[in-house]
């Protein structure tokens, strides 16, 4: 029950990048649309058709569906039939799409193409194509003793049009589908989706130095059900902190797994006094009502997400079962130009105060630090055997180096003795293992 009612609160809190990432990432939104948006047009075509029937000019109406009722609705029938089948081809051919990728890269490149806003937009025309012929095929009606025969010229001839459109759009689909398969169009849309994240999460007022820890006399805010901490509300945080007159810091970042019952936060009194049970019980409330936790991670507030995306191709292409080295540098390269673009940024954690100015809300960030270990341990674990990785990481220091203006001087120096030690018990040549120590050490 807890988890449930957990999920509902929070949910009412989504904000309105939240829920474009959602809709985003789901393949029913658009198609849905799209058929309900055809069966409407349908039906005003026909209309329109009744309306014209008399009237139709010579010259449109040569245009037109000649053809009889008997001929229309076999047309029709076929486009439908055919519409159905090619819609059959295009999600099983997604599908397989998305069993290469996860089983190839990885599994978290699954949202990469459910997003693909091509493949929502093929199967909104084919799945629309099928609906608007079926509303046509039942407005067809034969000249008989009993009613006056119809044929609906102008909406037969749309469906014919909408079948050829579809064919267009398999070829193309079938072109698309081909480009995304490969490994470095992946890497290209989460390289894009790294940059749109760090752009939505370093701006407003951080510092890299705060104390996160909870002092004594703080009230613990436990999790009100188990997974992923999706999104923070930071506006609503902001309004309970003012509203109970409290000091509250998140000490967990967006896309940490998140415990039922275990502490992920604190509250103080800002004038250093105690809430009282009921009033303690309501902020733990409010609080969990301004976060939104899920079983999935996304890329809203989480910029450590798009990363570990990266880092899942780049060690999973070094592992003894594929040993594709290539795809391991790209990807750091992909990994060094986001970090790059990181390290350009003031980052720190998020710091937020009321309208006097008063520190009333902290949220963890996953800083630069954070997200420079995480890379360079996973590689130094699984890739310094290679001499193309190994080289490849070494300039990833020295390329965010570079870009940092100095600021992060210490996490470099930490990660080059990490390296360092990495290449020390490496079987690489001589030769390189040499040549890579020495670059190594002239950047301490």
């Amino acid at each position: 029950m807890g988890r449930s009612r957990s999920f509902r609160k929070s949910a009412t809190n989504l904000s309105p990048r939240m829920v474009r990432d959602y809709v985003r990432t789901q393949l029913w939104p658009v198609p849905l649309i799209a058929i309900v948006a055809s069966v409407v047009f349908a039906q005003w075509v026909t209309w329109l058709d009744h309306q014209l029937d008399d009237d139709m000019p010579p010259a449109l109406s040569a245009l037109l569906f000649g053809g009889g009722a008997a001929a229309a609705r076999s047309l029709m029938e076929a486009i439908a039939a055919s519409t159905v089948t090619v819609t059959s081809l295009t999600f099983s051919l997604t599908v397989v799409t998305l069993q290469l990728a996860s089983s190839q890269y990885s599994p978290r490149l699954l949202r990469t193409f459910t997003s693909d806003r091509f493949v929502h937009n093929t199967l909104a025309l084919f799945l629309a194509t099928f609906a608007f012929s079926l509303t046509v095929l039942r407005t067809i009606r034969d000249n008989d003793e009993e009613s006056t025969g119809f044929v609906p010229e102008i909406a037969v001839t749309l469906s014919f049009l909408l079948s050829l459109t579809t064919v267009i759009g398999l070829v193309l689909f079938l072109g698309h589908l081909s480009r995304q398969l490969r490994v470095e169009r992946m890497l290209e849309d989460v390289h894009d989706d790294f940059t749109a994240t760090i752009g939505g999460v370093t701006g407003g007022s951080k510092t890299p130095h705060i104390e996160l820890d909870a002092p004594a006399g703080a009230l613990d805010l436990p999790a009100g059900s188990s997974g992923f901490l999706v999104q923070v509300n930071e506006e609503a945080l902001l309004q309970v902190a003012e509203q109970f007159d409290a000091v509250i810091v998140l000490r967990r970042p967006p896309g940490d797994f998140l415990v039922e019952g275990v502490p992920y936060a604190h509250a103080t009194q800002r004038d250093g006094g105690h809430w009282t049970s009921d009033v303690a019980e309501q902020l733990r409330q409010a609080v969990e009502d301004s976060t939104t936790i899920g079983f999935e991670r996304n890329s809203v507030q989480d910029i450590g997400f798009p990363v570990q995306q990266i880092l899942d191709v780049a060690v999973r292409a070094i592992s003894p079962s594929v040993n594709d080295p290539t795809t391991c540098v790209h990807a750091l390269g992909h990994l060094s130009a986001g970090l790059s673009s990181l390290a350009r940024e003031d980052q720190g954690h998020r710091m937020m105060t009321d309208s006097q100015g008063t520190l009333r809300v902290t949220i963890r960030r996953r800083t630069f630090a954070m997200l420079l270990e995480l890379v360079v341990s996973q590689v130094c674990t699984y890739g310094m055997d290679d001499p193309r990785v190994a080289r490849r990481l070494v300039d990833l220091i020295a390329e965010t180096e570079h870009n940092d203006s100095g600021r992060h001087g210490e996490v470099s120096r930490q990660q080059r003795q990490r390296i360092a030690r990495a290449l020390s018990g490496s079987q690489l040549d001589p030769v390189d293992q040499q040549e890579l120590l020495e670059r190594c050490a002239a950047g301490m």
